[in-house]
């Protein structure tokens, strides 16, 4: 009778057992474990396996097996981040209902198989860290409900299409594909030259006819569109402060807020930050009554109006389990009259990283975080990181990651929140641009990276630096403005002086105040002795991102790995120790 099984972010291994297949399962999540072997074509033949299926942060190898076609009714498909290999299988457009097809990071060869055209519902496709080849198909252009594509470091060729998704520049990837030509001008491509355009389109003479029929086709559409605009949509322009990325929410008014959280009352106050205060709130939302964050902005405080409109772009664009989802927003006239914009989030119910730290009995009687929850905290802060830098087709750099800005759900899984001072990125800012001036600081003091002090570009290099104060203060309970850390002293030096020979001086005595009954002395022992390796582990890593010198930092998807290494390497040594 099972119809849902999740076991992601686990440490199971061997194969995926394909008796599986005996369940009538709609949802299947194995993500995050160390599963071996290929992908059970049973798996894939369960007809009632239609909602989601999960395979991704695997060691999953050999092909994707054929039988994904009997797929037809799945809607989520990821197997990204592991070792599958061979063609994609032209199967796969039998999927006729797939929304979220996500490949990336395998072995995968070949071309885009012609098939996957049958796709039309497509709305995120990842095929991005494989070694597909050939040319970028034109029909992905047609895909009318696709929001997302990456296509990056392939080694895909020829000429980019520039209809559909490849005409907006900040909803596709294609970097690392060094033999692309062609494309909108903003992917600052080389022309293609006339030997791959005739390599590339073997029906020149018909398009030389057909030609001038489409110049004069375009021309008479584009002499229309300029008469409905100048004669129709005039008075209808809208004014410099409206942005389009809001029109992707649906609205809520502000009386079923004031409603949902009783006339916004002191008693529903969760949370006060830098551009407004937070509310719990119930709304209905998506057909049925929902418990949510309310956030309302001050639009008295200076950019809190850039504040909302930074968080609606930026969280329109990603979605992750790590991140904070935006359900709706409120733009709006308040009961005076009075200008009110809120967004409206998932509540996540835990409270923020800060508190748990800081002060763990102030609240709901929270107890103190162990080293496996800190790291596992840690591991789902990198994994929003590097997803938001590394997986989006602009970057996006954060720029107030701060403990406080971490909630925790009720599982103690970390989601990074408060996205009011987010940017999207050019490609090249991933590593860091001349000095130029910013609109003030971006961030928090403490956590802000050197280099924007001296008006430096913002980069993701910025939040690299604040992951890595953020790691220190995690395990020391220390944060970087304490007059605890020693003056002269920045919390990055305080620590490297310590470690590694007194790593049991700095760090958070709570930490080893877990009771151990009925074990023996020499067990403690060990325990304690592995529980401070991987803290120092830890500490190491929170000290490479903190550097003083950009060139010096590690980077988010290395400090990912490192935080994965150093979790196995703790659960494997506990594993061994209780057998």
């Amino acid at each position: 009778m099972l119809s849902q099984l999740r076991l992601a972010d686990n440490i199971l291994s061997g194969n995926i057992p394909s008796s599986l297949a005996n369940c009538p399962l709609n949802w299947l999540d194995l993500q995050g474990n160390k599963l071996t072997g290929s992908v059970p074509k049973e798996i894939l033949q369960i007809p009632t396996l239609s909602a989601f299926l999960n395979l991704q942060d695997n060691m999953l190898s050999g092909p994707l097996p054929s039988e994904v076609g009997s797929l037809k009714n799945l809607q989520h498909l990821d197997i990204s981040n592991n070792k599958i290999s061979g063609e994609i299988p032209e199967s796969l457009g039998e999927c006729l209902v797939l929304g979220y097809l996500n490949l990336s990071t395998n072995l995968f060869e070949a071309s885009i198989p012609s098939s996957l055209s049958n796709l039309r519902g497509l709305e995120m496709i990842d095929l991005s860290y494989n070694n597909l080849s050939g040319h970028i198909p034109e029909f992905i252009g047609s895909f009318s409900g696709i929001i997302y594509l990456s296509l990056s470091f392939n080694d895909f060729e020829g000429a980019v299409p520039q209809q559909g998704i490849f005409q907006n520049r900040s909803a596709f990837s294609i970097t690392g594909n060094s033999r692309l030509c062609g494309g909108i001008p903003e992917l600052r491509l080389p022309p293609c030259s006339n030997k791959l355009s005739q390599k590339h389109h073997p029906r020149k003479i018909k398009l030389i006819i057909l030609a001038p029929i489409a110049a004069a086709l375009c021309c008479i559409i584009l002499f229309s569109l300029l008469a409905i605009w100048f004669f129709g949509c005039r008075p209808l322009r809208k004014s410099p402060t409206t942005d389009t990325s809001m029109n992707e929410y649906p609205r809520v008014s502000y009386g079923e807020l004031a409603r949902g959280t009783e006339g916004f009352s002191h008693t529903n106050l969760i949370g006060v930050g830098s551009f407004g205060s937070v509310y719990k709130g119930f709304i209905q939302y998506d057909g049925k009554g929902t418990t949510v964050a309310i956030k309302v902005l001050n639009l008295q405080q200076h950019r809190a109006s850039q504040s909302f409109l930074a968080e609606c772009q930026a969280l329109g664009h990603v979605r992750h389990r790590n991140l904070v989802k935006i359900l709706t927003v409120c733009s709006s006239l308040d009961s005076a009259g009075n200008d009110f914009k809120a967004l409206i989030y998932d509540l996540i119910p835990n409270g923020n990283l800060d508190e748990w730290i800081h002060n763990p009995g102030s609240r709901d009687g929270k107890g103190t975080l162990d080293i496996s929850q800190r790291l596992n905290i840690a591991i789902d802060i990198a994994s929003a990181l590097d997803y938001l830098h590394n997986h989006q087709s602009r970057p996006i750099a954060h720029c107030d990651l701060k403990p406080s800005n971490v909630l925790l759900d009720y599982d103690l899984v970390a989601h990074v929140a408060d996205f009011g001072l987010a940017k999207f990125l050019s490609e090249e800012a991933r590593s860091l641009q001349n000095s130029t001036s910013m609109e003030g600081l971006r961030g928090t003091i403490g956590y802000i990276t050197p280099e924007y002090g001296i008006g430096n570009e913002v980069s993701t290099h910025g939040d690299i630096f604040s992951y890595g104060i953020l790691l220190l203060e995690l395990f020391t309970a220390k944060r970087p403005t304490d007059d605890t850390v020693r003056e002269g002293l920045s919390l990055h030096r305080f620590v490297e002086m310590a470690l590694p020979d007194r790593t049991s001086a700095i760090v958070d005595q709570s930490l080893f105040l877990t009771e151990h009954s009925g074990a023996s002395k020499s067990d403690i022992a060990k325990k304690a002795e592995i529980d401070m390796r991987c803290v120092t582990s830890a500490l190491t890593v929170g000290i490479q991102c903190s550097k003083q010198q950009v060139s010096e930092r590690m980077q988010i998807a290395g400090a990912l790995r490192e935080m994965h290494r150093i979790r196995g390497e703790m659960s494997q040594t506990m594993v061994g120790s209780s057998n």
